[in-house]
């Protein structure tokens, strides 16, 4: 995986300009665009869209200090159509246009190339498990939601409260089958993983895949497929984070599974009554590498 990221830094130096074909260079690669964009994203801190625009912003402000080429010109072989695009990206880059910075030589927002290297970490054992499971529904309450990072999700914690309680006790009592118990799950994400990007959160239970849903809820229907499991205890949510921030840092690069397209689940198998610490399983779906 760390061969393939390099190689992804490498395609996107050589077409600046454009977009890189992804999607080619992980079918070469033997993996997928899902994964290896998920991979970029978890690794570098930003989604790999994001680091495109800032490197294509970097090279771009050699041209514009130098002056040598008119805006629209250096606009172009950049890869916008108008000066006015460009100019957009430039500042939201910069904080600046490149009119000012032409003019003052600054301020100039940097981003270097990024290499990834191989560094001896996860003397932490990951409390982890395979399992194939066949095809099951989630079912529950589902809404909209923006990505967060670190700390709670707000949006998500106003979902979940805005439930009576009587209706989380419902949802339990149709639980029949693994992940047991009130689930949080997330479906529809951004490959890139973009803070503030949408995805679909779900407050429910998994049902066996012939047990009928009840009226009134959502329902993701979930294929058959292998899940890595991985075990947290600790501080909630930052245990769960932290876990989740190392399946891309030590879990994957150090086995032979892929992620694949699906929700992610997490479910709560104990917990402080203030949810101040938990213990948690987080479900990821995978695939052979």
């Amino acid at each position: 995986m760390i061969s393939a990221l390099n190689q992804l830094v490498d395609l996107v130096e050589e077409h600046l300009a454009e977009e890189p074909d992804v999607q080619g260079l992980a079918g070469s690669l033997g993996t997928t665009e899902y994964h290896l964009r998920r991979m970029f994203s978890s690794l570098a801190g930003m989604p790999l869209s994001e680091y495109v625009r800032r490197r294509r912003m970097t090279v771009a402000a050699a041209d514009v200090v130098r002056g040598e080429t008119d805006l629209l010109s250096i606009a172009v072989r950049h890869g916008y159509g108008s000066s006015e695009a460009f100019g957009r990206a430039f500042r939201a880059v910069h904080g600046a246009g490149p009119g000012d910075v032409r003019r003052t030589g600054g301020p100039l927002r940097t981003q270097p190339q990024l290499r990834f290297r191989l560094t001896v970490e996860g003397s932490v054992p990951m409390d982890t498990r395979l399992v194939n499971r066949p095809a099951f529904r989630l079912v529950g309450h589902a809404a909209r939601v923006p990505l967060v990072h670190q700390g709670v999700n707000p949006h998500i914690q106003e979902h979940i409260t805005a439930l009576p309680p009587e209706e989380h006790l419902r949802l339990k009592a149709l639980s029949d089958t693994e992940p047991g118990g009130l689930l949080q799950v997330s479906d529809d994400l951004d490959p890139d993983a973009t803070e503030g990007s949408e995805l679909t959160y779900l407050h429910g239970v998994a049902l066996g895949g012939d047990t009928p849903a009840p009226d009134g809820l959502d329902t993701i229907e979930v294929p058959g497929g292998m899940w890595a499991v991985f075990r947290t205890s600790g501080p909630h949510p930052q245990a769960l984070q932290t876990t989740w921030a190392a399946t891309a840092t030590d879990w994957f690069p150090s086995n032979p599974w892929r992620l694949r397209p699906g929700p992610s689940i997490v479910a709560t198998l104990d917990r402080a009554a203030d949810f101040s610490t938990a213990t948690c399983e987080l479900w990821l779906p995978v695939e052979p590498a």
